[in-house]
């Protein structure tokens, strides 16, 4: 009941911030929900034993939203500053993967957030349609993998999952999202269903890399500030991956 309730107060207000808010809005929700996904970042990133990101990490993410230029300077530019901070350190055999855990941090959550701002810039649908890939596919994998699971799809990353509930969300996001664009983006059927499939695969990736993040820090949940959803991570980590393959998608074949 809980993750119901708290999907009914969460989703009409994340509707009227893509669609309809003014841009001020809209940014300053994407920075604090950015932020509220970092911190869980950092509070899973510092279990592994080699320094938390921290605050320069989440620095570093924001300089990454507001960037106007070629990201790939910027990104090169995070990579030399996080190695030479960490090598600082007292032991130098933490050095590169503290520097490897900030820039992934920063890549995997600022990123996604990034091209969250630039699908609304294209067009606020193909934002909520990014949304709405992962929205329909976890409701098709929930019910159906609760009662026709019967398959692992990956057992030591995440046991609960079957190979039945990843069928059931791809076809429920071809349904629901790829309905979606064809009749508020105006997209072909065929072009519609193909960037969904992707997308929603993308998205149950990025659900099994959030698994194995906490699995390998030793931790059942990233957060507790969504009743019945966990942590911000939690919700969003299929939507992490989902975002950048639409993004691609538009920037490569156009929409």
């Amino acid at each position: 009941m809980k993750r119901v309730l708290t999907a009914a107060a969460l989703v009409p207000l994340v509707v009227y911030v893509v669609l309809w808010a003014n841009s001020w809005i809209f940014l300053a929700v994407v920075f604090a929900v950015a932020y509220l996904c970092w911190r869980e970042y950092d509070s899973i990133a510092a279990r592994y034993g080699f320094g938390a990101p921290g605050l320069v990490g989440a620095i570093a993410g924001y300089l990454l939203l507001a960037w106007q230029n070629d990201a790939w300077l910027l990104l090169a530019l995070l990579s030399l500053a996080f190695l030479a901070l960490a090598m600082r350190m007292d032991e130098l055999a933490r050095a590169l993967p503290n520097a490897a855990l900030a820039l992934i941090g920063v890549v995997y959550i600022f990123g996604a957030w990034k091209c969250a701002i630039l699908l609304r810039g294209i067009n606020p649908h193909w934002l909520m349609f990014g949304l709405l890939v992962n929205w329909a596919g976890d409701i098709g994998a929930y019910y159906v993998g609760r009662r026709l699971g019967r398959h692992r799809l990956a057992p030591r990353v995440s046991p609960a999952k079957s190979w039945e509930g990843a069928a059931a969300s791809v076809a429920a996001s071809a349904i629901l999202a790829g309905a979606y664009l064809v009749h508020f983006v105006g997209m072909a059927i065929p072009h519609a269903i193909g960037i969904t499939v992707a997308a929603n695969i993308a998205g149950q990736f990025g659900d099994l890399a959030e698994s194995a993040m906490k699995r390998g820090a030793g931790v059942k949940d990233s957060g507790t500030i969504l009743p019945g959803h966990g942590g911000f991570l939690d919700r969003v980590d299929s939507t992490l991956f989902a975002l950048p393959v639409i993004y691609a998608y538009l920037r490569v074949v156009g929409g």
